[in-house]
C-alpha cells in the first residue's frame, strides 16, 4: 500500500527539530495574539461602536464558526494532500490582509455591521485552514514521545497570547480606538506568516498518486467514529464549546450594559482569566505524572463549567474593583480547566491517529466541535434578548454542565495514562 507521506531517510537531530519547533512555537504565539485581539476587539467594537443587539452579536459570533461546519472536512483532505506549512503561511497572510481591509474601512468611517459580518465569515474560513493545519503539523516536527510536552507549550502560548492580546486589545481600544486595535491585530498575523517562512527543515511533499476526494474524506470520518476515545473526545468539546460561547457573548453585553465596565476593565478581566489558562497549561505535564488522566479530565470539566455558574452572581451594586476581581477569578478558574483539558484532548487525538490521517481527523473533529459553536452563539443571543444577559448567562452555564456528565459516562474517565493510548 502506498504511503500518503514519504518515509524520511533519517530522523532530524534534536538540535534540528528543537530549533524548528521553537520557530513554529513563536509563530503560533504571534497567531494566538492575533486571534485574541480579534476575538476581543471585534465583539466589543460591535457592542460599543456599532451598538448591536444581543441577537446581532450572536449572529456575528456564529458567523466566524460557520466555516468550520461547512469547510473543515474538505479542507482536511486538502491539508493531507499539500505541504501543511505553506497552507499555514497562506492562512496567516490572508487574515492579516483582511484585517488591513477593515482598518481602511474604519479609517474611512465605512465600518458597518454587514461589512463586519462578511469579514468575520472570511476570517473564519482562513482560520479553519490554520486550526486544522497547525495541529496536523506538530507531529511531523517533534518526536512522538515529545508530543505531550509540545502540546503543553502550545497551550501555554495560547494562554500567554490571551493575556497579552486581551489586555492589549482592551487598552488600545479604550485609548487609541478601533483603527489602532485592528492594525496591531493585522501585524500579529503577518509576523506569524514571516516566522513560518523562516523554518529550515524542508517539509516532505505528499506522494502524487491518484486519489479520490470523497474516499479520503470518509477515511478521516471513519477513523473518528470507530475509535471510542476519539468519539468521547469529540463529545467533550462539542458539548462544552457552544454553551461556553453562549456565556461569553452575553458576558460582553452584561459587562458593558449591566455592570458598566469599560473596554480596558473588561480586557483586564479576560487577561487575568487567561493567566489561569497559562498556569493550567504549565502544570498539565506534571499533573499527568501524579493523577490518572481520566480523573484529570473529569475535574477539568467540573471546574470549566462550574466557574461559569458564578458569573451571574456578580452584581452592579458591587464596587468596580470587586466586580473586576470576581470576574477575573471566575475566568481564571475556567481558563485553567480549559487549558489542561485541551492539552490532554489534543494529545489523545494525535496519539490515536496515524500521521497521514491527521489532517482529516482534525478536520472531522473541528467540524463537529466548532460546528456546534454557531448554534450556541445564536441560541445565547436569542435567550439574552428574551431573558436579559444575566439570566441568559445562568441558563447557558447550567446547560454547560452536560459536559461533566458526558465525561463521567465516557471512556475518557477510565484512561490511566496517555501512553496507554498510543497506536
Amino acid at each position: 500500500m502506498n504511503q500518503p507521506w514519504p518515509i524520511k531517510e533519517r530522523d532530524p537531530s534534536p538540535t534540528e527539530w528543537r530549533r524548528d519547533f521553537r520557530v513554529f512555537w513563536f509563530a503560533q504565539g504571534s497567531s494566538m495574539m492575533g486571534d485574541q485581539l480579534k476575538e476581543f476587539a471585534i465583539p466589543l467594537i460591535a457592542v460599543s461602536v456599532l451598538h448591536v443587539t444581543a441577537t446581532e452579536l450572536g449572529m456575528l459570533s456564529a458567523a466566524q464558526w460557520v466555516p468550520f461546519l461547512v469547510l473543515a472536512l474538505p479542507l482536511g483532505v486538502i491539508i493531507d494532500r499539500y505541504r501543511r506549512r505553506r497552507l499555514l503561511v497562506l492562512s496567516e497572510t490572508g487574515r492579516g490582509l483582511l484585517i488591513v481591509g477593515l482598518v481602511v474601512a474604519a479609517a474611512l468611517n465605512a465600518l458597518a455591521f454587514p461589512l463586519l459580518l462578511v469579514a468575520v465569515v472570511v476570517l473564519g474560513a482562513l482560520t479553519v485552514i490554520y486550526e486544522v493545519g497547525y495541529q496536523s503539523a506538530i507531529p511531523s516536527l517533534v518526536p512522538r514521545d515529545a508530543l505531550g510536552s509540545a502540546n503543553a507549550k502550545i497551550q501555554a502560548t495560547v494562554a500567554a497570547g490571551e493575556i497579552g492580546g486581551l489586555g492589549l486589545g482592551g487598552l488600545i481600544l479604550q485609548l487609541l480606538g478601533t483603527t489602532a486595535t485592528l492594525i496591531v491585530n493585522a501585524a500579529a498575523y503577518l509576523v506569524s506568516a514571516a516566522a513560518l517562512l523562516m523554518m529550515r527543515a524542508e517539509e516532505p511533499a505528499p506522494v502524487t498518486t491518484r486519489r479520490h476526494f470523497l474516499v479520503e474524506l470518509r477515511q478521516g470520518v471513519r477513523h473518528v467514529t470507530r475509535d471510542p476515545y476519539l468519539r468521547a473526545n469529540v463529545g467533550f468539546s462539542a458539548l462544552y464549546n457552544p454553551f461556553a460561547q453562549w456565556v461569553v457573548i452575553l458576558l460582553m453585553i452584561y459587562a458593558v450594559h449591566g455592570l458598566g465596565l469599560e473596554a480596558g476593565q473588561i480586557g483586564i478581566v479576560f487577561s487575568i482569566g487567561a493567566a489561569g489558562a497559562l498556569a493550567g497549561a504549565a502544570v498539565a505535564s506534571r499533573l499527568a505524572t501524579r493523577l490518572r488522566t481520566g480523573t484529570i479530565l473529569v475535574l477539568c470539566a467540573a471546574v470549566e463549567c462550574g466557574a461559569l455558574l458564578l458569573i451571574p452572581v456578580v452584581d452592579a451594586a458591587w464596587p468596580p474593583a470587586l466586580m473586576i476581581a470576581a470576574l477575573a477569578v471566575i475566568m481564571a478558574a475556567n481558563g485553567a480547566g480549559t487549558a489542561i483539558s485541551n492539552v490532554f484532548l489534543i494529545t489523545i487525538r494525535q496519539l490515536r491517529t496515524p500521521d497521514h490521517l491527521l489532517g482529516r481527523v482534525n478536520a472531522t473533529m473541528r467540524t463537529i466541535t466548532y460546528g456546534t459553536i454557531p448554534l450556541g452563539a445564536l441560541a445565547g443571543g436569542f435567550v439574552g434578548d428574551a431573558l436579559g444577559p444575566r439570566l441568559g448567562i445562568a441558563v447557558g452555564a447550567i446547560l454547560c454542565l452536560l459536559t461533566v456528565l458526558w465525561v463521567c459516562l465516557s471512556p475518557l474517565r477510565g484512561i490511566r495514562h496517555l501512553d496507554d493510548l498510543a497506536v
